[in-house]
């Protein structure tokens, strides 16, 4: 499948509090094993450990992954869930507490606080070989590596856009996706009319947040401008000057005063999403599409994954990126980094992770074509097919500062703390600093 990227593209957030549980994947190691970190007199590889997040008990596509290696190869893993609003901190303290789990899902690049270059060069992660190269789309390999060498491995091509319960659409009225956003907008109204939500949007939850920015940066931005962030890298342009960047956080306001968002939108969490396009009384959430898989499997409904809608003048263009990939702790000892570098090569295969990506509602990374497309991205396959798509833009930015200003800046927009000229400036201080 054809894809398009921004020289460095970018993934979608996860999140810092308590252990949701522990789940031990048992292959067929020996009743003599310690554990399995160190192997077994049989010939059964080290067992490891693996941290992975999980927004509700639908996201077990890492677990049922890691169970069917567990169960082919007799190695004992250790699934270790944290909620996904908690999920960023707990990488990151346990790494610098020296008590993290062996393996861990990051977010390539380095816009966040769990990126893997940032990781890597802070001296955290451990150097990938065998496969692991050969699964990273062309063209982003500077997402995954560090001083030559590669630290993480792509799990699956993650469209990310508006995830959309057309049945419940149809409930108000409304037949169809809107075309524009100007159609949007009309619509908004016709869901309040009917007593629900155009839109549920984590409003409290600045990864949320800035999520929804950045669909909408699609094509206000990156559209006419994939090389945006290499301008601002260079200092060509910046956001305070950008009628792009300008566009899109006055596109948030009006969203909110048109009535899109649900009442006391500022409040917002993971869960008012999941209570919302669950119980259908809200017709779109600003979602990785694996959301539509996990939703879906939870409640039955048949979700779609579409991108935000163009304004008058703007062609479609979504955001899609390897938005997940898996990582190694340096302080692994080196029976369980060969362990862990197996599972590697056994789930970059393409059998392994075409059915990964069945799982976690995914394109798969390697060897996809429009047939592999699950139902919730037929909508958007000639976008996809077509490739008028680019990364999440947060990817490259230079430190997780940019994007915490971001999502930060629209919680005070929803709120009506801060204006639109002051995200902007703000997020060029955090750029600059």
């Amino acid at each position: 499948m054809p894809q398009h990227t921004a020289s460095r593209p970018r993934r979608w957030s996860l999140l810092a509090a308590p252990v949701a549980g522990v789940l031990i994947l048992a292959g067929c190691s020996s009743s003599g094993d310690d554990g399995g970190s160190n192997g077994d007199d049989d010939g059964v590889a080290a067992g490891f450990t693996v941290m992975v997040a999980q927004a509700n008990d639908q996201d077990d596509y890492y677990e049922k992954t890691l169970q069917a290696y567990s169960d082919e190869t007799g190695v004992e893993i250790e699934v270790i869930p944290y909620p996904s609003e908690a999920y960023n901190q707990q990488v990151t303290t346990q790494l610098q507490a020296g008590n993290a789990a062996d393996v861990m899902i990051l977010a390539p690049g380095t816009g966040q606080a769990i990126s893997v270059v940032t990781l890597a060069e802070a001296g955290l992660l451990a150097p990938l070989g065998g496969d692991s190269a050969s699964v990273i789309p062309a063209g982003t390999e500077n997402l995954y590596e560090y001083e030559g060498e590669i630290y993480g491995q792509p799990t699956g091509l993650m469209p990310v856009g508006y995830v959309f319960n057309a049945a419940a659409a149809s409930e108000v009225g409304i037949d169809e996706y809107p075309s524009t956003y100007e159609e949007m907008l009309e619509m908004c109204t016709t869901a309040r009319e009917g007593g629900k939500t155009f839109t549920v949007l984590a409003g409290s939850v600045p990864f949320n947040t800035g999520l929804l920015s950045q669909l909408i940066s699609a094509t206000r931005v990156y559209e006419n401008t994939p090389d945006w962030n290499e301008q601002r890298a260079a200092g060509d342009v910046t956001f305070a000057d950008s009628d792009g960047w300008r566009e899109t956080l006055e596109d948030i306001i009006e969203l909110k005063d048109s009535g899109c968002f649900q009442d006391g939108v500022e409040g917002g969490t993971f869960d008012t999403i999941t209570a919302g396009m669950g119980g259908g009384t809200a017709l779109t959430a600003a979602l990785p599409g694996s959301a539509a898989t996990s939703i879906g499997a939870a409640t039955g409904l048949e979700l779609q994954v579409r991108a935000f809608p163009p304004a008058e003048g703007q062609g479609e263009y979504m955001m899609a990126s390897a938005n997940y990939a898996w990582a190694l702790n340096a302080k692994a000892d080196d029976a369980v980094k060969e362990s862990v570098q197996a599972f590697l090569d056994w789930v970059a295969q393409p059998e392994q992770a075409k059915a990964f990506a069945d799982l976690a509602g995914m394109v798969p990374i390697t060897g996809a074509t429009s047939a592999d497309l699950l139902p919730p991205y037929q909508a958007v396959g000639d976008l996809l097919e077509s490739g008028a798509f680019t990364g999440l833009p947060n990817a490259t930015w230079p430190n997780p500062a940019v994007y915490d200003t971001l999502g930060v800046g629209v919680q005070g927009l929803l709120t009506g703390q801060k204006t639109v000229d002051q995200v902007l400036e703000e997020m060029d201080a955090a750029w600059d600093s």
